[in-house]
């Protein structure tokens, strides 16, 4: 097997490990990485070199800040604050703490700042006798959204400057407002969405009024060298890009001063570090190296470039919206293929005699049995209607894709022969289409008339 396949099929069984949680994340992206050194893919020198350390110790560093922080209680009480501050008013206190969220996030990791907050927005949502899922979801978009208007916000933001040398004044110039807009219309369509859906009872309301905030803060000393010691760090990673230092320099010397000043028992402190998410990031540098050098990046970004023409803004929307690749032409057939199906079946379903369907119930038939028995014979000739509806549209969407950005193919050759003035190769493409999507609708009615006989 060649070293690009190879490392291709490492690189897609790691993330598909990832993403279907069959393996914890970090113990995915490590697997990957062995394999990866085990066939010699990247040499060991290699695979630590791949490894951004500016990355990890910058994360590193704001993880011991923010654990020692956690300490005082100054989280919940800014969380504690917001929801006094809203007048027990659940639809504020759900701005408010996104607020707090994206503006925590956006000078901490987003992890560690969800991971501090969840807990008192659960405890709030207990109080008030609310569901917490809106809060957690909408902090946690929030997260996002302040995450990525610094440097020091997001992983993929300290990524990208540690490699493009940009330092914390370029997010905070050109990220940052864009960030804010974004922050603001998102917590006016919160608040829009949940004012009537999130009601509360007024005894509730003045319960959670009268909770003393000052008595979360356990120890006020801790709280001000905190604080100080933030401060600097935040001038630092200002003055970090003038000065001549990487970003991971100044998280650490934070993390150490606030350490010394403190009097805090190191192997303490080094416990909040979240361990997990820093190997799973030195897995993923590794995986990721291996697709590298055996040149898949290099190719992926070629097809992207002959995508848009060399165009940087046709470019990055690319990347940004379908990645790059084949990738793109794929999900523009997808996304002309599913909707069809989609809404033809949704609505079948929900005319489904519902009679028929608690009879069945009645004699023990649920799940797949269900499914198969009563509701997919009676939407039949729903499922077929969609599908041939979804067949011409991937048709349609496949030649789309080919005459965009392609060397080959039937809307290649369409384009192709309509520019060079070859109206013989143009006709047959135009018959090759029509006999192929006949061919194809005949086969799909075949399945139809089989699908009909064996179950409606």
């Amino acid at each position: 097997m060649s070293p690009l396949l190879l490392s291709t099929v490492i690189f897609i069984a790691t993330y598909v490990l990832i993403a279907s949680e069959r393996l914890h994340r970090t113990l995915a992206a490590m697997l990957g990485a062995v394999t990866v050194l085990l066939f010699h893919l990247l040499s060991q020198e290699e695979a630590f070199h791949a490894v951004d350390f500016n990355v990890i110790f910058l994360l590193a560093g704001m993880m011991i800040i923010a654990g020692v922080l956690r300490k005082t209680g100054v989280f919940q009480w800014l969380a504690l604050r917001a929801a006094k501050l809203a007048r027990g008013n659940p639809a504020l206190i759900l701005v408010l703490l996104c607020l707090v969220t994206a503006i925590l996030s956006a000078f901490l990791d987003n992890v560690t700042t969800v991971v501090l907050i969840v807990p008192l927005t659960i405890f709030l949502a207990g109080l008030l006798q609310l569901n917490p899922v809106p809060f957690l979801i909408a902090q946690v978009l929030a997260s996002n959204i302040g995450g990525s208007a610094t440097l020091i916000g997001d992983p993929p933001n300290i990524m990208i400057g540690s490699r493009a040398g940009l330092d914390f004044v370029d997010f905070l110039v050109h990220i940052a407002p864009i960030s804010l807009i974004i922050l603001a219309l998102f917590c006016l369509g919160a608040w829009f969405f949940y004012r009537r859906r999130l009601q509360v009872n007024p005894a509730l309301r003045e319960a959670l009024l009268q909770v003393d905030e000052r008595e979360l803060i356990t120890e006020p000393r801790l709280l001000g060298i905190g604080l100080f010691v933030l401060g600097l760090t935040i001038l630092g990673f200002l003055l970090h890009g003038a000065l001549g230092y990487e970003a991971a320099t100044i998280a650490l010397a934070g993390a150490t001063l606030l350490i010394i000043l403190a009097r805090q028992e190191v192997k303490e402190v080094l416990r909040e570090v979240e361990w997990a998410s820093l190997f799973f990031f030195v897995g993923l540098f590794i995986v990721v190296e291996g697709v590298v050098k055996a040149g898949l990046i290099e190719r992926l970004a070629q097809g992207a470039l002959r995508l848009t023409g060399g165009d940087l803004t046709a470019t990055s929307l690319l990347i940004l919206w379908m990645k790059i690749g084949e990738d793109s032409k794929i999900t523009l057939i997808l996304i002309g293929a599913f909707f069809p199906v989609f809404t033809t079946v949704s609505l079948a379903l929900r005319h489904v005699d519902r009679n028929l369907v608690e009879a069945a119930r009645a004699f023990g038939l649920k799940g797949v049995k269900l499914l198969t028995t009563v509701q997919l014979p009676a939407v039949v000739p729903a499922v077929f209607s969609g599908l041939r509806l979804a067949l011409a549209q991937a048709w349609l969407f496949l030649v789309a894709a080919e005459l965009i950005a392609s060397s080959m193919g039937l809307g290649f050759l369409l384009t192709d022969s309509q520019n060079n003035g070859r109206t013989d190769r143009l006709l047959l493409a135009i018959v090759l289409l029509a006999v192929i999507g006949k061919i194809t609708d005949a086969l799909l009615g075949l399945a139809e008339k089989w699908a009909v006989k064996r179950w409606a």
